[in-house]
């Protein structure tokens, strides 16, 4: 399996404070990566570097062979790279239908845009229910819904999700984790930071664990799932 995505001696900090020290992974195409770790580990500040939403101080991000490091996010956005933000990050104001209009700013191709809206809604069906309601009135899974096909609406080769389980509760958890799996099995690759470990490694091809800005453990997610570290320390065990 092809590399898609390879990140080298990533190191992003706020000021001056650290919060990623030197992380270094790929993303195999077409499979689900997870990120774990605690919180302040620099999970989310790695996704908003890959995305371009904060510069590296040093390292290097290269998607399908290029080098995209310090590139603006419309210009990641636009060769493949679209990140579902922790929190959602969805317009209120706006309908359903329009912020998933709105996923699809960058591309061109009318008959494409209308298939993926096509697959969002069979994803979705509580979407097209609600096309014409306000998004601000949608319950928090909903929300999440729309904000993962907001993303889809860009056509994606990687798609970044951030927390997609935060404050959800556990049927809708489980729903969000069964389409993750789904769209991985049209093709598309995933990676995944989330603070339900179990959940996130359970479907994960590959994982890597972070803390305080470093990767100190990366395997198999199976492996990780039974590693006795993993299991002490996010499992519970």
């Amino acid at each position: 399996m092809s590399v898609l995505l390879e990140v080298q001696d990533l190191a992003v900090a706020y000021g001056h404070i650290d919060a990623v020290k030197g992380v270094s992974f790929q993303l195999e195409e077409g499979k689900i990566t997870a990120l774990v770790g605690a919180n302040g580990a620099g999970k989310s500040t790695t996704l908003l570097a890959l995305s371009g939403l904060l510069r590296p101080k040093v390292g290097s991000v290269r998607f399908a062979g290029e080098d995209i490091t310090g590139l603006a996010p419309h210009q990641i956005v636009r060769r493949g790279i679209v990140q579902v933000a922790e929190g959602r990050a969805i317009l209120t104001t706006l309908t359903v239908r329009e912020n998933l209009d709105l996923g699809a700013y960058t591309r061109q191709d009318r008959a494409g845009v209308a298939d993926s809206l096509a697959r969002v809604f069979n994803l979705f069906p509580l979407l097209e229910e609600r096309t014409s309601q306000y998004a601000g009135n949608l319950s928090g899974g909903e929300q999440q819904m729309l904000a993962i096909g907001r993303a889809l609406m860009a056509k994606p080769r990687l798609l970044l999700l951030d927390e997609p389980s935060m404050g959800l509760a556990p049927l809708m958890v489980q729903e969000i984790f069964r389409t993750l799996v789904e769209i991985n099995r049209d093709g598309l690759t995933v990676l995944l930071v989330e603070q339900n470990v179990r959940q996130a490694l359970k479907i994960s091809t590959q994982g890597y664990v972070l803390e305080t800005g470093l990767v100190v453990l990366a395997d198999t997610g199976a492996s990780l799932l039974a590693n006795p570290k993993i299991v002490e320390h996010y499992l519970g065990g």
